[in-house]
């Protein structure tokens, strides 16, 4: 084990992409065929016991933290995770704390779930996309019906219960709109955590093209510049907005704690139902599997060469009109899966979203700037 401290997120996937729900824009429900796992349609003891130790053993900080994913985790069953907790126990060393972290889209949520998730102390993140008129439009499951009322029901559990949640918003062109609408619901369900994902898909049409429900760059840099006034003015402290939190690290020169705003990449592999490991959760794809948890380890993978250069590209592969950006310590380019526009200047690379973040960015900067003078006097 290397003696630096290594810094991971693994999103497993105990049901691999299978998902109660067929939300219009989901890019994982493809991934299926790639990863055949158990008859019972999720991750297999062997398996599970195998990633958990480790998990475990890779992790060389005091917090060892599992992020559970899909598809829809809830779908390999409760047993399924009792049995995980029953695999932490038992190779957990006596000066480790571990941290559960499950993201659902709550519909499956019962009584049952509720319970466990608080005795074993887990943390939620839910994924709702606002008020029903704005979630029911991407949000449907297999049948086509309408999800809102049965978020809000496992949402209700999850309160009821105490568990801590954060609410993840995917924003596209049906919701950006609305940016206070939008905020106002997110404080009344109670979320102290909020989560605002941008819609981009490309399009097949043409090489630049985005699909129509894809988010717009000026719009969605308005909507973050709408939401961060208003929480600069009545929230700050009291609601955590992730894309705030990752501005405000730039006043203490703090790197990025979320993966699209590090400098590099590649500290957020997936590892699917059948043990394959993958560089990310954006390339689950035959040119990005690092190898199979039975045949090397994970500690092994996330130090693979292949997994480094992964992460490294996306510095190395900056265009210099990012590189000699005002507000490049920011973004870092943000995700190299949005990369596939040309620059002013004609270079390839640049990021779909470019405008929207340099807007935000530079409209944040004089509070950002104010609290980096306050923290060195």
């Amino acid at each position: 084990m290397t003696s630096e401290i290594r810094e991971f997120q693994v999103f497993v996937k105990p049901a691999g992409a299978r998902c109660n729900l067929s939300c219009s824009y989901c890019y994982y429900l493809d991934k299926g065929f790639l990863n055949p796992g158990s008859p019972s349609g999720c991750m297999n003891d062997e398996v599970l016991e195998l990633y958990i130790r480790q998990h475990i053993e890779a992790t060389t900080g005091r917090e060892i933290i599992f992020s559970w994913h899909g598809g829809e985790p809830t779908l390999a069953g409760l047993e399924f995770f009792r049995k995980a907790i029953r695999y932490q126990k038992k190779y957990k060393p006596a000066d480790r704390v571990i941290i559960n972290g499950i993201q659902t889209n709550a519909t499956l949520l019962t009584e049952e779930w509720g319970i466990f998730l608080k005795q074993e102390n887990f943390f939620a993140g839910v994924s709702l996309d606002g008020p029903e008129k704005y979630h029911n439009l991407l949000r449907r499951d297999r049948h086509h019906k309408l999800t809102y009322q049965r978020v809000l029901r496992g949402l209700e559990i999850i309160r009821k219960h105490e568990i801590p949640f954060e609410i993840l918003v995917v924003i596209s062109d049906a919701n950006v709109h609305a940016p206070l609408e939008l905020y106002h619901f997110l404080k009344e369900t109670g979320a102290a955590y909020v989560t605002f994902l941008p819609l981009v898909e490309k399009d097949a049409s043409g090489v630049q093209a985005v699909s129509p429900r894809s988010v717009r760059p000026s719009d969605f840099g308005r909507f973050l510049a709408a939401v961060f006034d208003e929480w600069l003015e009545k929230d700050i402290g009291a609601v955590k907005v992730q894309i705030f939190e990752e501005a405000l690290r730039d006043a203490f020169n703090q790197e990025h704690t979320l993966c699209i705003f590090r400098k590099e990449c590649g500290a957020v592999p997936v590892v699917e139902m059948n043990g394959d490991f993958y560089s990310c959760d954006h390339y689950v794809d035959s040119d990005h599997l690092i190898g199979n948890l039975k045949d090397k380890s994970l500690a092994g993978m996330l130090d693979d060469q292949r997994q480094r250069t992964f992460g490294q590209n996306k510095r190395t592969s900056l265009p210099r009109y990012c590189l000699e950006c005002e507000v490049l310590s920011m973004c870092n380019g943000e995700c190299p899966k949005n990369r596939f526009m040309v620059t002013p200047t004609g270079e390839q690379g640049l990021n779909y979203l470019c405008e929207g973040y340099r807007y935000f960015f530079n409209h944040c900067r004089p509070f950002i700037d104010e609290v980096a003078h306050v923290w060195k006097i």
